[in-house]
């Protein structure tokens, strides 16, 4: 057998709605976002490992699912460190230049894209063959989904199932 993630997306929270930034930042899940997670269901399964982000947003999507997992520092959001709580339109044309240059990007007061892939990375790289139930954002799903050969979004509150190929 090989590696597997069902990644999860934390609930919807406000700032998902308004199109903010939301990284580090610790929001929770919006009453509507609560009221879709009450209808999330998940295949069964025997898990490897249930692990999480330790970000409000994902303890409150994994108190929905019923699940105690691993809290996990290393799955938390990209840090957008002084774009925390922006709008695209609230940044001026060289910050929103520069993030559009994606791979390249740093956050200013944040992280690096590099350094995130890398912590994101470490992470994965330190499982074991098997199911892993992964609770995180929206940027490590869609890292972890560039450097294996997905395209699908996964919206919050959704979830997918990643296999992973051992580099």
């Amino acid at each position: 057998m090989g590696l597997t993630l069902r990644l999860v997306r934390h609930g919807r929270t406000t700032w998902n709605e308004e199109g903010r930034y939301a990284g580090h930042c610790d929001i929770g899940v919006s009453v509507p976002g609560r009221s879709a997670l009450a209808e999330l269901v998940l295949p069964a399964a025997d898990y490897t490992s249930v692990v999480s982000s330790d970000l409000r947003r994902c303890r409150e999507t994994a108190d929905a699912l019923g699940v105690a997992p691993r809290w996990e520092p290393s799955l938390r959001e990209f840090d957008f460190g002084d774009l925390e709580g922006l709008t695209w339109n609230d940044l001026d044309a060289v910050t929103q230049e520069a993030l559009a240059d994606y791979d390249r990007f740093v956050a200013p007061g944040g992280e690096s894209v590099a350094s995130f892939g890398r912590r994101v990375d470490a992470f994965t790289q330190s499982l074991h063959d098997g199911l892993h139930l992964v609770i995180t954002h929206g940027g490590v799903i869609r890292h972890l989904q560039r450097l294996h050969g997905s395209e699908l979004v996964v919206a919050p509150g959704e979830w997918c199932d990643l296999e992973v190929s051992r580099r």
